[in-house]
């Protein structure tokens, strides 16, 4: 229920100091809905911009590639540990309207789930805090960059959703109606339905439910047991096939996991991060500013005693949710990961509003807190900026080593695989060539064209080369020979004119035969133009090597390098 203050601080001006001027007009009256609604228009225009040209990222291969039936296991399996219902659902659908050409409509998916999410945490704070607190705390949430894999991958639709779904059924709870606490069990069923990150709220439904006992009974109980009961079914059905990391160590080190992430995300929201875009360092300015903001919790308490009952179920979810990701540590997921500090930020900001209730801010105190806001924002476009450019990064790898596997398609076996070794990139692990070839016949690829990739850059032409070589299996076969070959077609390389010298190549076979002396080396490109990245082993002098190249779709020739002391012949 709000409070009576709360609803006197709702009726003030819009800038959270004096009464509303009468006949202001509704541009005055809803002056902060219209300025949620232009920082909303900007955060999507800022995201769609950033967004533009990247292709899929890791995880999201393994929708693409592994769970394209409509079948049950197809829906249900797990992600890791997560159910993964809804966001399968989405892939289905776009994939089935727009095909997998572009990744553009899963962009477009992640940015309306972003903004809508904004959105309740502008509501749920409003309610305590009034409307300019509330448009500062959508802000912040709106442009966190350290939270960039979130905000710029549309694997973590499952977050966000849950995160949306979860403060939806939290608003829900606050009618204290029956209509509500329906709205309430089936926004969290949808939260589960979007990721584990539903345990958490259904956690602060059953907190909710049991403070409101006295008044209103167990009967409310449903709003938790119908959503635990099917995630129950779930799991009972698929999810304990997920592999679990849960350890003792880890159950003891939680709390300081606990700790870690509170301090990682209260930094990152007022933009004093010290976390790089991999994931590397340590909160050190949110340590000390989650001390100042415990003593000033305190402080509050002393002057004016007494918590509001709806601090405790965001607060159950809030500790629940890092002790969950904790129990589950491996490395990689460490408290300060990116993806873990947009639900971190989320509870923060909701956990403040809540101990901030009834607060009245000044006009000087709202421009305090919109200048504060204003260089946080700002601050923040440099790690999200960072994330976009490790992103491109991918992209072109993905790019490239799928436009290598198009052009060697009549050649490739149907087990090769983009194992880092050979794609450049751990992220393309779940890329195989049957499940590959098999949904790019139904939706396309997001491959380079041979055109683009010629044009793309060198990193991503280079990796390709090496896709291609073990795509088609180009082999190098030694043959112990003293007598270099001979004919028409043969060409001699004078010694020590591999460096600079390069020979064209056609699909077939090429025999490289050195005069006796050292041993050299044989290298080749296609698409590279700096270097030469697919080499063979090393021939010994006297001996002739047997190159085979297969032909594929392009056209385009090899060039091969010989890197040897002594005159080599080469017979294409």
């Amino acid at each position: 229920m709000i409070d009576r203050d709360m609803e006197s601080v709702n009726r003030d001006s819009a800038v959270g100091g004096g009464r509303r001027t009468p006949g202001g007009g509704w541009l005055v009256e809803n002056a902060a809905v219209v300025v949620l609604g232009l920082v909303l228009l900007a955060a999507a225009a800022v995201l769609l911009w950033m967004t533009s040209g990247l292709t899929y990222y890791q995880d999201t291969w393994a929708f693409l590639m592994h769970r394209r039936g409509f079948t049950a296991d197809a829906f249900l399996e797990p992600h890791n540990e997560h159910i993964v219902l809804i966001p399968v659902a989405i892939v289905k659908l776009l994939l089935a309207i727009f095909g997998m050409t572009s990744a553009l409509p899963e962009f477009v998916v992640l940015i309306g789930l972003l903004s809508a999410t904004a959105i309740l945490v502008f509501v749920y704070v409003r309610r305590r805090l009034g409307p300019w607190p509330a448009v500062i705390a959508a802000t912040l949430l709106l442009f966190l960059g350290p939270a960039w894999q979130v905000l710029l991958w549309p694997f973590e639709t499952g977050f966000v959703g849950a995160m949306m779904a979860g403060i939806a059924m939290l608003l829900m709870l606050e009618r204290e109606d029956r209509h509500g606490d329906l709205y309430a069990c089936g926004l969290l069923i949808v939260s589960l339905g979007f990721s584990t990150l539903g345990l958490s709220f259904a956690l602060a439904a059953f907190v909710d439910v049991l403070l409101g006992r006295r008044d209103r009974g167990l009967r409310r109980a449903f709003v938790f047991v119908v959503p635990l009961a099917l995630f129950a079914l779930w799991y009972l059905g698929w999810g304990h096939t997920a592999e679990s990391h849960l350890t003792l160590r880890n159950i003891l080190e939680s709390p300081r996991y606990l700790l870690d992430g509170l301090a990682s995300s209260l930094d990152s929201v007022l933009g004093l991060s010290t976390i790089d875009v991999g994931g590397s360092g340590q909160p050190d300015w949110g340590r000390p500013l989650l001390v100042a903001a415990v003593v000033l919790v305190g402080y509050g308490q002393y002057r004016r005693p007494g918590f509001s009952p709806r601090l405790w179920p965001i607060a159950a979810a809030t500790a629940s949710f890092w002790l969950l990701a904790g129990f589950n540590y491996i490395p990689g997921r460490e408290a300060v990961a990116s993806r873990y500090t947009y639900a971190g930020s989320v509870f923060l900001l909701l956990l403040a509003a809540d101990l901030l209730r009834g607060v009245r801010f000044g006009r000087a105190a709202l421009w305090v807190g919109g200048a504060v806001a204003a260089v946080a924002v700002t601050v923040n476009l440099i790690p999200l900026d960072d994330g976009r450019d490790q992103l491109r990064a991918q992209t072109v790898f993905t790019r490239s080593d799928l436009a290598a596997m198009n052009i060697a398609e009549r050649q490739i076996d149907l087990s090769f695989s983009l194992t880092p070794d050979i794609a450049g990139t751990p992220s393309l692990i779940d890329v195989d060539a049957a499940e590959y070839f098999d949904a790019k016949r139904q939706y396309g690829s997001p491959a380079y064209t041979p055109k683009e990739l010629a044009g793309a850059d060198e990193v991503g032409r280079r990796q390709a080369d090496i896709v291609l070589a073990r795509a088609l299996g180009i082999a190098a076969v030694l043959r112990p020979d003293s007598l270099l070959p001979v004919g028409p077609g043969c060409v001699t390389i004078a010694a020590g004119d591999g460096a600079t010298r390069e020979l064209r190549l056609a699909p077939g076979l090429t025999r490289i035969g050195l005069k006796p002396g050292p041993d050299g080396s044989f290298s080749l490109r296609r698409f590279a133009v700096g270097e030469y990245p697919v080499a063979t082993a090393a021939s010994p002098g006297g001996s002739v090597t047997l190159l085979r190249i297969p032909r594929d779709r392009v056209a385009r020739p090899w060039h091969l390098q010989v890197s040897a002391s002594q005159p080599a012949v080469v017979c294409r």
